[in-house]
């Protein structure tokens, strides 16, 4: 019934296509994987594999696809743990037919959506961002230094040995890590958070 409402919604706004629909978090795992949509909306309670673990696996890989988080619960701790594992949003049930869809086009945007109903998304959504910088990972941070040096996909692939999708895929997670919208602002958030070795 939850589904068949979310779909009646998103249905009816003319920019909005239903691709698939999944039963549980695992269902909702290889379903991503086969049809790569734009967006997501996962609900944080799904059988066998619930929606936390869901969203960590399909962000790492399918690093395209954006997500929104969907919940009876607003937690803080819950939140920051969605947004740590990719989600670019988050929406409380009581208020989906108001702000999912809002969520879903700025997720796909590439923006973070920060629900109007939840006042302690904002305090969550700091934590995530500040400490967005210490985990990175070893390759990010080194990818992240060869792109401040101006290097290309192609020329980070070579220098890494690695595929240039890969890179792709690491820029992706680096700009939803330190919440960049474009290549200057995420150089200009990596030189103010000291990601960056400027050289003064």
């Amino acid at each position: 019934l939850v589904r068949q409402g979310l779909r009646h919604l998103l249905a009816s706004e003319r920019d909005i296509q239903v691709v698939g629909e999944a039963t549980d978090g695992q269902d909702a795992i290889d379903i991503v994987s086969q049809l790569r949509p734009d967006v997501v909306v996962m609900d944080v309670e799904m059988p066998v594999v619930n929606g936390i673990e869901a969203t960590k696996r399909i962000c790492r890989s399918t690093a395209e696809t954006r997500l929104v988080m969907l919940s009876m619960y607003s937690d803080s701790a819950l939140i920051r743990k969605a947004l740590e594992y990719g989600a670019g949003g988050y929406v409380l049930k009581q208020s989906v037919s108001k702000e999912l869809v809002d969520a879903i086009r700025s997720v796909y945007r590439g923006s973070a959506y920060r629900p109007r109903t939840l006042d302690q998304f904002d305090y969550a959504f700091g934590r995530f961002s500040q400490d967005a910088a210490t985990s990175l990972t070893g390759r990010e941070q080194e990818i992240l230094r060869l792109i401040s040096a101006g290097q290309t996909n192609r020329q980070i692939a070579a220098t890494l040995s690695i595929s240039v999708k890969t890179v792709e895929n690491h820029r992706v997670n680096l700009m939803a890590k330190l919440n960049a919208h474009s290549l200057p602002e995420l150089i200009r958030t990596a030189i103010k958070r000291g990601l960056i070795d400027t050289g003064d």
